[in-house]
């Protein structure tokens, strides 16, 4: 026994030499110039693009890994990494792979711009080498990475139009390198139309080209996934659903996508938010069913070209910049103020930029109403709506007063909204015949014979 310990205790010491010393050869290997100049090569190679990396070396603590440091990807503008660790899957290697278990990136800076670039460059690099394979030369894998995860830390991007955040990730990849899981967590964003995104967590599956999406909306409160990646906490919504995305290939050179999404408890005083806090031109909860398609050379030109057809209902809904009861009552043009409405229901469309709402449907103690409004992409309204007001606001002689018209027009962040010139008309009439109480019978009246007369009264 005391000569199979010192046999045991002399191999580990022996494993713990051949170890360090080939930790070192492998230091002073990277270290070198040559190597530098072979990784820039390699990688420039890969991607189509120059590429110029800092320093690389190897840590021993507290595993084994190479990390490059300062990687600059010359796109316009280029594409910057503060650091990249490799840590490699010791049984392919002793198999005979160069198998990664973990890549981790750290600090980069993109922007869709050079992501675009890096993409385009990739799918030319990739169209050009295909070619029909040669029967007599046998592949080989013996230089192919594989990579099982991905760890994403303070990866910041900017957008085409100024949008930006920062997100931390962790990808789980399969055999061909693409993700099967990705969960992410909004570090902090700056996206135009939206308020504080911080803590929103993304969820994505795939199975082949179907990816399962669950997104809790955060919003700076606490919230996260289970283990099970179920979402828990109640955070500012949820969102989920399914996406089918489709590559470019050689015969079509567009990313498409289609899919369909589930939105419950969405606080929609996130949209639209602008300074001071809180002055978002609608809040409430949203319910809605979504159906969306998009088709794209770029991704970065997904989004300009994206389709949604949703019904949705919004509860305890506050409409902030238009008061519809004064507009009625006081007869005239109505800028600012709010209505405050249980339900409000519809449907809308979105081609891009640009918003249709119709069959839209509102009730509270004080009014209901309805009619259709339209959003251009520059953010100007226009449409019509039929109010009709409560008991608590009409005099019980004019109850019964349905579909009084309102002109909608401003822009998202001013609405404003004025009775139709028909509407005017009849709503003198009324007054002068039943001051007081006759504005919004004649106000519908008037509208009613102005549809019949457009070419004296116009809209």
């Amino acid at each position: 026994m005391p000569r199979l310990r010192q046999a045991l205790l002399f191999t580990v010491v022996a494993v713990i030499v051949l170890l360090g010393a080939a930790l070192l050869v492998l230091h002073q290997w990277v270290g070198t110039p040559g190597f530098k100049r072979w990784v820039e090569a390699e990688a420039s190679s890969a991607l189509g693009l120059p590429v110029n990396v800092g320093r690389i070396e190897v840590d021993v603590w507290p595993l084994p890994a190479v990390a490059v440091n300062d990687v600059v990807v010359q796109t316009r503008p280029a594409l910057t990494v503060g650091r990249i660790e490799a840590r490699p899957d010791w049984a392919g290697v002793l198999a005979g792979r160069l198998a990664l278990s973990k890549v981790i990136v750290h600090r980069a800076l993109l922007s869709q711009q050079s992501i675009d670039t890096v993409l385009k460059s990739l799918q030319k690099k990739k169209h050009s080498t295909q070619v029909a394979p040669d029967p007599l030369v046998k592949s080989s894998n013996k230089f192919a990475v594989s990579v099982t995860q991905v760890i994403l830390d303070d990866i910041s991007w900017v957008g085409l139009k100024g949008d930006q955040a920062t997100i931390d990730a962790t990808a789980h990849l399969n055999a061909d390198g693409w993700p099967d899981t990705l969960k992410t967590t909004l570090v902090k964003s700056q996206f135009k139309g939206l308020g504080d995104l911080q803590g929103t967590q993304i969820e994505l599956k795939r199975q082949g080209q179907r990816w399962a999406v669950a997104v809790l909306v955060a919003g700076g409160g606490a919230g996260g996934f289970a283990g099970s990646g179920t979402m828990a906490g109640a955070g500012k919504g949820a969102i989920k659903g399914h996406v089918d995305i489709e590559m470019p290939t050689a015969s079509n050179g567009d990313i498409k996508a289609q899919g369909q999404l589930t939105t419950t408890g969405l606080d929609l005083a996130l949209i639209g938010h602008k300074p001071p806090p809180g002055h978002a031109p609608m809040s409430g909860r949203l319910e809605a069913q979504t159906t969306l398609s998009t088709r794209a050379a770029s991704a970065g030109a997904l989004m300009d070209v994206l389709q949604t057809q949703s019904t949705f209902t919004v509860r305890d809904a506050v409409v902030q910049g238009i008061d519809l009861a004064k507009a009625v009552t006081t007869v005239g043009l109505s800028r600012g103020g709010e209505t405050r409405l249980d339900v409000l229901a519809g449907q809308v469309q979105t081609r891009g930029k640009t918003i249709q709402l119709s069959n839209l449907v509102a009730s509270s103690g004080v009014l209901s109403a309805s009619g259709n409004v339209s959003i251009s992409a520059a953010s100007a309204l226009s449409g019509r709506i039929n109010v009709e007001l409560g008991a608590a606001v009409l005099p019980t002689v004019a109850k019964g007063v349905v579909g009084v018209p309102l002109v909608v027009g401003g822009t998202l962040d001013a609405p404003e909204v004025n009775l139709t010139r028909a509407a005017l008309v009849g709503a003198a009439i009324g007054t002068a015949v039943l001051p007081g109480v006759g504005t919004g019978a004649g106000a519908s009246l008037g509208d009613k014979v102005g549809e019949k007369l457009k070419g004296l009264f116009g809209r």
